[in-house]
């Protein structure tokens, strides 16, 4: 490729092949080759790699034809080739020779040998000499028939030195080369402007498709959380359906082992009470009289017999202890569908996690910050920091610098050691000054625990939470639309508490309070810990 197409080819150019683009092809680190030298460099290979950077990419990218790059590269070989058009010498005769030069002064353009005398007469030496083109009038003035060889800046046009004796006697005029290299400066700069067009939208394209095969992922992800979801239900559901149907079974069982024996005692009744009526049958026509008066007494009395007017074998279902299995199974799906569900919801909030680092300005001259400004804890004195409005003068409390006025927002602190603690999100135009009773009404939104084990969540009028295990990272979930404040123990996996209902009007900031030491038992720091979604 030739040295004048300018830094433009090396822009379009392979650095495998170096020349320009052919189906052009982005690897992920961002670097541009032609389809089939990339393919060919990564054939009979193990680890593929970015030529250019030398990148490695755990996959072999499945690679597309970027089209915007592919568009600009045939745009440039065609002006390429517009460039190249043949022009012969104007003084050839016969089979005429490419011309290699234009001379504007005689005007006409010539071949290598008819050129010679330009180089060697004196006279000819002084005449303009350019590159060789096609369009030669286009460099001559119409008006007087010689080279244009100024710019005129204040019409903007190419002019002669008669022109400059005429109309353009007073005008700013520069030789036509100072101009060209102004402009080309200018073109250069906006085909830099140009090029870094291209490469944001190149970047752009990536990100969009990165976007979208993350979204893929995760759309997989919860795809394949929710079919676990209901496989433990439906496995619950299953399990309840088999314990009822064996018990509903056993019933049945029971029940007719009980007629099985009723009919045995009842068969044995009549077969005695039939002996007995062929005796009565016997005796009542005998003409032995003193055996009918000897047996008439066992006889005469009436037959001793169960009373069957009663016994019955009931035949509805028993259904208590159906009702009873069905309870325990309402409450046992109940649980585990809340489980599952709060486990989903807490995967799908924790996609909303942000950057919270604390803000020294409003934290309690107490209160000691990490230089990262991710952890909390109470000194032994107190420090020497500026005074500030900002700033909280009698609660051991500091503030986020992050402040959210839309939206959804999660973060992630740990707790896990501390017998006290105060968590949740605090609106901006809170009162800093003497002690605090955190509510909605007050601008707070707070979980807090007190005693080690006791756990209230700051209403207006304080609730009571029982947790069946003590978290030990808290996350705090907030839709400022929705008017949602949730806690959510991170560990188990299970949740909280939520303020509902709320209106948000100003911007809400996460709210932390390490509480005093407590002798030593409650010194470990709030921690505000990276989100694993």
């Amino acid at each position: 490729m030739s040295s004048s197409s300018g830094p433009l080819n090396e822009e379009l150019q392979c650095s495998i092949c170096l020349d320009v683009f052919t189906d052009p092809v982005t690897t992920p680190c961002g670097h541009n080759f032609c389809r089939t030298c990339l393919n060919n460099c990564w054939t009979n290979t193990q680890t593929c790699c970015c030529p250019f950077c030398k990148e490695s990419f755990s996959r072999r990218p499945d690679f597309k034809i970027n089209t915007s790059l592919r568009e600009v590269v045939q745009h440039f070989k065609k002006k390429l080739k517009r460039g190249r058009s043949e022009v012969f010498c104007d003084f050839c005769d016969g089979r005429k020779q490419k011309a290699v030069k234009s001379c504007l002064t005689c005007p006409s353009s010539y071949c290598e040998t008819h050129l010679e005398p330009h180089h060697r007469v004196p006279r000819l030496k002084k005449h303009k000499l350019i590159n060789v083109v096609e369009n030669l009038e286009d460099y001559i003035c119409q008006k007087h028939e010689r080279p244009l060889e100024l710019f005129c800046r204040d019409d903007q046009t190419c002019v002669c030195l008669s022109c400059t004796e005429g109309d353009h006697r007073t005008h700013n005029t520069v030789p036509i080369e100072e101009e060209s290299r102004q402009k080309k400066n200018q073109l250069v700069q906006t085909q830099t402007d140009v090029q870094q067009m291209i490469q944001n939208r190149m970047k752009k394209i990536q990100e969009i498709q990165h976007s979208v095969e993350m979204r893929k992922r995760n759309t997989e992800k919860e795809k394949s959380d929710s079919v676990e979801l209901f496989t433990d239900l439906i496995r619950s559901i299953e399990r309840c359906q088999s314990e009822l149907l064996k018990m509903m079974e056993e019933q049945q069982k029971a029940a007719e082992k009980q007629a099985e024996d009723l009919i045995k005692e009842l068969q044995q009744e009549i077969t005695d009470l039939k002996r007995r009526n062929t005796e009565l049958e016997q005796l009542s026509h005998t003409d032995d009289h003193l055996h009918l008066i000897q047996m008439y007494s066992s006889l005469y009395s009436r037959p001793h017999a169960k009373n069957w007017t009663e016994i019955s074998i009931d035949s509805d279902v028993n259904v208590l202890p159906m009702n009873r299995a069905l309870l325990q199974f309402k409450k046992t799906l109940h649980e585990t569908l809340d489980e599952k569900l709060i486990q989903f919801e807490l995967t799908c909030v924790q996609k909303f996690a942000v950057d919270v680092t604390l803000d020294p300005d409003t934290a309690h001259p107490y209160l000691i910050l990490s230089d990262d400004g991710k952890q909390v804890s109470l000194g032994d004195i107190e420090q020497d920091v500026p005074e500030n409005p900002k700033r909280f003068d009698d609660d051991l409390c500091v503030l986020a610098k992050q402040g959210f006025s839309s939206g959804r927002f999660y973060y992630e602190v740990q707790v896990k050691g501390k017998t006290e603690w105060d968590l949740g999100v605090a609106r901006e135009s809170i009162n800093r000054n003497g002690e605090i009773e955190p509510s909605p009404d007050d601008g707070f939104w707070t979980v807090i625990l007190r005693n080690e084990n006791q756990f209230d969540a700051c209403e207006n009028s304080s609730v009571s939470l029982s947790l069946k295990v003590k978290p030990e990272k808290v996350g705090v979930f907030v839709d400022y639309e929705e008017g949602l404040v949730s806690f959510y123990d991170v560990g188990s996996r299970s949740h909280i508490y939520s303020f509902t209902g709320q209106t948000f009007t100003e911007k809400l900031y996460p709210y932390f309070n390490p509480c005093p030491n407590d002798e030593g038992k409650n010194s470990n720091p709030l921690i505000i810990t990276p989100v694993n979604k």
